[in-house]
């Protein structure tokens, strides 16, 4: 007989997964380290499964375990460097145009993680601003704020972009 607890893990893996997978890869922009950090986290809840007592907040609670392994990675992450690696060599073989690509990275990398972090996490992570305030422990009202703000922000980064290209 399968085990009830398992089947419905299954079930929470299958439905959340994917998005994890987006949330991670945009974090780590590693396609193996988004998918290390994804198994990690349900390795995480499927270990503190019994903690959760709130069905309703699955999504909520899988994210904050993935926000708290990628800030683990960051504790344990030793760079290595490659001196010898010609940088001209390198293809990007992604399908938008490069140039915009780097000007919207710069744009969210500009902004201050206050701001960008509850922007991902509805974006990407398709939360809304309750949700959020109880991912990141603030109100309701200081998420909608740096929302807006973070949206403000990229705007003017946009629109100052425009006008130097125009020059």
């Amino acid at each position: 007989m399968a085990n009830p607890g398992k089947t419905a893990f299954e079930g929470l893996v299958r439905a959340y997964s994917t998005e994890l997978y987006r949330f991670a890869y945009w974090l780590t922009r590693d396609r193996f380290a988004a998918e290390d950090l994804v198994q990690e986290t349900f390795a995480r809840a499927w270990t503190a499964s019994k903690s959760l007592r709130e069905q309703r907040a699955v999504k909520s609670w899988l994210y904050a375990i993935l926000r708290n392994e990628h800030a683990r990675l960051f504790e344990r992450k030793r760079l290595d460097m490659v001196e010898e690696q010609d940088l001209d060599a390198l293809e990007d073989e992604r399908l938008c145009a490069p140039s915009d690509e780097i000007e919207m990275r710069e744009a969210l990398h500009a902004l201050p993680a206050t701001y960008r972090e509850p922007l991902l996490l509805q974006v990407l992570g398709g939360f809304n601003c309750d949700e959020i305030a109880r991912l990141m422990n603030l109100t309701p009202g200081a998420v909608m704020t740096r929302l807006s703000r973070a949206r403000l922000t990229l705007r003017r980064c946009r629109v100052d972009v425009n006008r130097n290209v125009m020059r």
